[in-house]
């Protein structure tokens, strides 16, 4: 039987909530008319509901107890975006267990716990839509299930962290020092004041579980990704990657080795300034996506935000109404993927760059050159830079290398007497 209108309780609303709330009133004829009926906010779940709003809701839909959501029999569809782990986790189980659809935004949740939570989901003959997990409004997890579905995918690479970017971008086109782009960054709300997630790469390291496990057909484990943050980036880096032809980017990077597995990571890098991921600035976000039918793709858009994380919910919604009335698009393919190995990082291979400073003497270049050569590393650029009170700067860009061979070398040059400091090390990709 069909159903004309649609209930749908609303867990929180904060920032993305309230979007999403605002977004229904904007647009709901048109969202209906898609959906095949009308979408009604019933309920929706906030810690205090006296609390004021930049968005006029109205009172009598807010409640502090969230049975009222998850054990009405008239609500069909749970929109978690209260964030976090361990509450949405118990939210979306017993949403699930009292035979309700679920849409989230929950990236955190999705990489730790969606495994068992699409398992359930599948038993109870549901499930759990997510576009709004990755990249904001920017389509990704419909693509990468549907459209790019007859294609093997050899690699993802991917900005997928504004605030990162934002700050990276306000210290190369601006050189502002790292710093005052982060102080900026919290002052426009791109950072949050605790901002360890993203500057350690947690964050990208989460989308980067859902988004490699789709592309895959694989279960990606949050603990099986190598994370590095950009909290070394110096903006001498900067300036010196531009003046190598590269800029710097905090890169989500997944691909899949056909006898190894998957090779999964998150790092700054140099990118070349030719590459289209280069030109991807401030807070928007981007999926470069490699294959073996389509060639190459790319996703690009803002990568947070009210209403475009909440367009991506509400196309979310359409989905799972449409879903409720006609069957369509049931299946949950992601409890059939399978653990796949994962290539250590040291047993992968990449190009490097190498800042460090050394002592002005004679020699110098020849004592690196041997160390690197006794490593099988081969050097592509060498720049020797300034020189204060007897020390100057050298950077270095090698060829591609297997990391272990390079790490080797690496601890060759900081044994060697005239090499002060090591001040900076990071990957460079060629293409």
């Amino acid at each position: 039987m069909v159903k004309k209108t649609i209930k749908v309780g609303l867990l929180g609303l904060g920032t993305v909530g309230a979007g999403v709330y605002r977004l229904l009133q904007m647009n709901g004829a048109q969202i209906n008319r898609r959906a095949g009926a009308q979408i009604e906010i019933k309920k929706i779940l906030v810690r205090d509901p006296g609390k004021k709003r930049t968005t006029e809701v109205d009172a009598g839909l807010l409640t502090v107890n969230p049975r009222e959501i998850l054990h009405d029999p008239e609500i069909d569809v749970v929109v978690e975006l209260i964030g976090g782990v361990e509450e949405a986790r118990t939210y979306v189980e017993e949403a699930l267990q009292h035979k309700k659809f679920v849409v989230t935004a929950n990236k955190d949740l999705l990489a730790t716990a969606g495994t068992g939570l699409l398992q359930l989901a599948r038993e109870k003959g549901l499930n759990i839509y997510y576009e709004a997990s990755v990249g904001g409004g920017i389509p990704l997890i419909r693509p990468l299930k549907y459209c790019l579905g007859a294609n093997k995918i050899a690699r993802i690479m991917g900005i997928i962290n504004g605030t990162t970017n934002y700050i990276l971008t306000k210290m190369s086109l601006e050189g502002m020092e790292f710093e005052a782009a982060l102080a900026e960054a919290q002052a426009k709300g791109f950072a949050e004041q605790d901002p360890g997630n993203d500057l350690e790469g947690r964050d990208a390291a989460y989308k980067l579980c859902i988004l490699a496990g789709l592309a895959f057909s694989s279960r990606v484990r949050y603990e099986d990704i190598f994370i590095q943050g950009i909290g070394g980036i110096n903006k001498r880096d900067i300036l010196y990657a531009r003046e190598l032809g590269f800029t710097v980017k905090l890169l989500a990077v997944g691909e899949e080795f056909a006898e190894r597995g998957l090779a999964l990571r998150v790092y700054p890098a140099l990118l070349p300034l030719t590459h289209p991921l280069a030109s991807v600035f401030y807070e928007n976000n981007a999926l470069f996506v490699e294959g073996n039918a389509v060639g190459e793709v790319m996703f690009y858009g803002p990568g947070a935000g009210a209403l475009p994380t909440a367009s991506a919910v509400a196309a979310d919604l359409i989905a799972v109404v449409r879903n409720i009335n006609h069957r369509v698009e049931n299946g949950i393919m992601e409890a059939d993927f399978e653990q796949k190995n994962v290539v250590p990082v040291e047993s992968l291979s990449s190009a490097f760059y190498l800042r460090l400073q050394a002592q002005d003497e004679p020699g110098v270049f020849a004592s690196l050159a041997t160390a690197f050569g006794k490593e099988n590393v081969s050097l592509d650029q060498i720049l020797q830079k300034r020189n204060v009170a007897g020390t100057a700067e050298i950077v270095l860009v090698t060829h591609v290398v297997e990391e272990k061979s390079f790490n080797l070398a690496l601890n060759r040059i900081q044994k060697t007497p005239a090499i002060k400091r090591i001040d900076n090390v990071l990957r460079v990709i060629e293409s």
